[in-house]
């Protein structure tokens, strides 16, 4: 039986669709085993997952993918996966950045062709992050988006390393005589050892905190290690909080906000982050309509402090930032601040 509100739903458009038309659908769909009822008139929600071993940040989105599933089917939803292409900074040449729109362009694609009423972005690296939010920007379904994770804390001969910073220092030591060449090819395996994106505060670790500090993401999700338990955790509420969305009729639009955007520059600034964040920022504010200018960065940013210390220009690095209370701490500072939209 179907509701109300449910007959408004797109999937209901291919799933509650009456005749041959609707058989065709159902049909297909249960050859991979679904039962009848999954067609009732629940929300279908879309896990778009860029997990690819070619991009070797994403790889365990898979995994994450189905701690999301469980938050759908426990909170009355028919979740239904689906791969994107995967814009991995870390092998792909000369730059990822070259990709960024047409994986947004894919993202977009997928979401408004197939029957989805919701959907649940799975991203990591670099460029997958904004690609995302643009993609389901522009098709403005429900949308919630879990980034995978940083990478546990490098650590070599006692200290700690980060992935993609400490290669400049090896190097130079290696050329200087400080290290050996089997010591550096030892160092490789300690600036990355576990799965995860980045640790540093880098592009991946800075549209992660972009994403929650637009409301696309659910606090505090950022920052917990792609292989703690609680990035697990936070998959499973973000399947559960997606199926609420689409009940409420809650829309990237309505989230991403001039004053969404407006606080999403400022803790840029107060977490050291990425300048790359201005070119993505700016794109996915395009999508919603929103014009932001490089004066807009500039004005908005100039009375807030830098807050974080993390790597490559401090100390830290993103599993030490979890434990000190993430992004949530950092808003909540800046809030006292009067810095942010409240």
């Amino acid at each position: 039986m179907t509701d109300g509100r449910s007959k408004s739903r797109r999937s209901q458009a291919w799933f509650g669709a009456q005749g041959r038309s609707g058989m065709v659908y159902r049909s297909w769909m249960r050859n991979q085993g679904f039962g009848h009822e999954v067609f009732d008139g629940r929300p279908v929600i879309g896990i778009a997952t860029s997990a690819s071993e070619l991009a070797p940040c994403n790889t365990h989105l898979t995994r994450v993918a189905e701690a999301v599933k469980r938050g759908v089917w426990q909170a009355g939803g028919f979740p239904l996966q689906f791969p994107t292409m995967a814009t991995g900074e870390t092998l792909m040449r000369p730059t990822a950045m070259l990709y960024r729109n047409l994986m947004a362009m894919e993202v977009e694609e997928l979401i408004r062709a197939n029957p989805l009423d919701g959907v649940v972005l799975l991203s990591g690296c670099d460029k997958t992050t904004p690609a995302m939010l643009m993609g389901a920007a522009s098709v403005d379904l429900p949308a919630v988006m879990v980034t995978g994770g940083p990478m546990l804390n490098g650590k070599y001969r006692g200290q700690d390393v980060g992935s993609g910073t400490h290669v400049w220092k090896f190097e130079e030591d290696l050329k200087t005589g400080r290290m050996t060449e089997e010591e550096c090819f030892f160092a490789e395996g300690c600036m990355a050892r576990s799965n995860g994106h980045c640790m540093t505060m880098g592009t991946a670790s800075t549209m992660a905190c972009m994403a929650e500090a637009l409301g696309m993401q659910l606090p505090g999700s950022a920052a917990w290690p792609a292989v703690d338990s609680r990035r697990m955790e936070t998959a499973q509420a973000a399947g559960q909080r997606i199926v609420r969305m689409v009940e409420e009729e809650l829309r990237p639009s309505q989230i991403m906000t001039r004053e969404a955007f407006e606080n999403a520059i400022r803790v840029n600034a107060a977490i050291g982050g990425s300048t790359n964040a201005i070119i993505h920022l700016t794109a996915i504010a395009g999508r919603v309509g929103v014009d932001l200018s490089l004066q807009d960065f500039d004005d908005l940013v100039r009375a807030v402090p830098t807050l974080v210390n993390l790597m490559p220009s401090g100390k830290y690095l993103m599993e030490d930032f979890c434990y000190a209370g993430g992004l949530p701490a950092v808003m909540a500072e800046l809030l006292r601040g009067k810095l942010l939209h409240g």
